[in-house]
């Protein structure tokens, strides 16, 4: 991995991220910025140590007075509204720089007096500006009471959106969200993947199709365990989430549950594929890019951050429609092409760590240097 200039190395810096409670896609960005600023605190609304990583767990982690609240830790989402005034609450001190890793509250957080704010964006808060239903169901009784809400929600992001001095977008997907919901302009640094540990190992593809993805509404994994149910054709699915039960419920035999595995077995899962399927519409999605790192194809929904990581003809195919119909076409698609595993990690590898560290320092410079 490449250095940041020492002008910047030097700098004192504090980072804020939403929560510490697993290791995906946002805490392996803080888990960069943790190696590039060794001495940075870490501030969060909660954290679970044991489920972060030693790069993450080395640094002092200083979390919100929700962290003392019986059973936060694994309610924490029925705890929204009270995130907007647990992280105005802490104050990190002494810092020129706050870098801020967002996709929910972390913006908001006050920077020093005298201190620039850089706020890395995974997107706006989803849970207010877009996908109701999929976070909290199409009860409409609960949409009607959660209504004012995510109304008072909506204004308190864009308020604290004023709090950052310069935006980073993960994607041109999110950059578009940041211009319509918060009106500010943004760069674009995609997130990093590790190139260097997702690498084929010259294996032939597998009989097996792989989805990893959390098991929750909006990663539509229902879709995939219905297309493949009809298909007969194997697929394995790893991870774990509220919507475990019902998926298996309704799985076929030829589609296998592998629950929550750690890194080397994904690694190995993503060599042995014959192709990822990625169902849900992301803001950006490391997971097809790891898999394409490994010269596995990918079957992705056509929107969201997918269209900017999965190159089609080269590295993967597209379904238009979140229907089984549309996505078991893609499958055939697929299934038809010859797929060539060098042109794939080819593609991959403008998404390394070292193309992220060279775009987020142009970033901290332009942030330092405006007035």
């Amino acid at each position: 991995m490449t250095g940041l200039p020492q002008k910047q190395q030097t700098l004192n810096v504090a980072l804020a991220h939403d929560w510490l409670n697993g290791m995906r896609g946002g805490e392996r960005v803080l888990e960069i910025l943790c190696g590039l600023f060794p001495n940075a605190p870490i501030y969060t609304l909660l954290a679970i140590p044991e489920m972060l990583s030693d790069p993450i767990r080395r640094h002092a982690i200083v979390s919100s007075p929700l962290q003392r609240v019986p059973g936060i830790h694994k309610r924490y989402r029925y705890f929204l509204p009270l995130f907007p005034k647990a992280v105005e609450r802490m104050r990190p001190a002494h810092a020129e720089l706050l870098i801020s890793t967002s996709h929910c509250v972390a913006k908001g957080i006050r920077a020093p007096t005298g201190a620039k704010h850089l706020c890395y964006c995974f997107t706006p808060m989803r849970y207010a500006w877009l996908f109701y239903e999929e976070y909290f169901g199409p009860n409409p009784l609960k949409r009607l009471l959660l209504k004012p809400l995510l109304a008072r929600l909506r204004r308190w992001d864009r308020a604290a959106s004023d709090r950052v001095d310069r935006f980073v977008a993960i994607s041109r997907h999110v950059q578009r969200r940041i211009r319509d919901f918060y009106g500010r302009p943004s760069d674009i640094v995609y997130p990093p993947a590790d190139t260097e540990t997702f690498t084929p190992d010259g294996r032939a593809p597998g009989d097996y199709d792989l989805v990893v993805s959390a098991l929750v509404p909006y990663k539509r994994v229902d879709l995939a365990v219905a297309a493949y149910s009809r298909l007969r054709r194997p697929l394995k699915i790893v991870g774990v989430g509220t919507e475990s039960e019902r998926l298996r419920a309704a799985a076929a035999p030829n589609v296998e549950f592998l629950g929550w595995q750690p890194d080397e077995t994904i690694l190995d899962l993503y060599r042995g594929c014959r192709a990822l399927v990625f169902p849900g519409e992301e803001d950006f999605g490391i997971v097809p890019v790891e898999a394409q790192c490994c010269g596995r194809p990918v079957i992705a929904y056509g929107k969201g951050g997918a269209l900017e990581t999965v190159e089609a003809s080269i590295s993967g195919v597209f379904f238009q429609e979140q229907t089984e119909e549309a996505l078991m076409d893609a499958v055939d698609r697929s299934l038809a092409r010859h797929w060539e595993p060098a042109a794939i990690r080819a593609h991959a590898e403008q998404f390394g760590v070292d193309r992220f560290v060279d775009g987020l320092a142009t970033s901290i410079e332009r942030c330092l240097s405006a007035g």
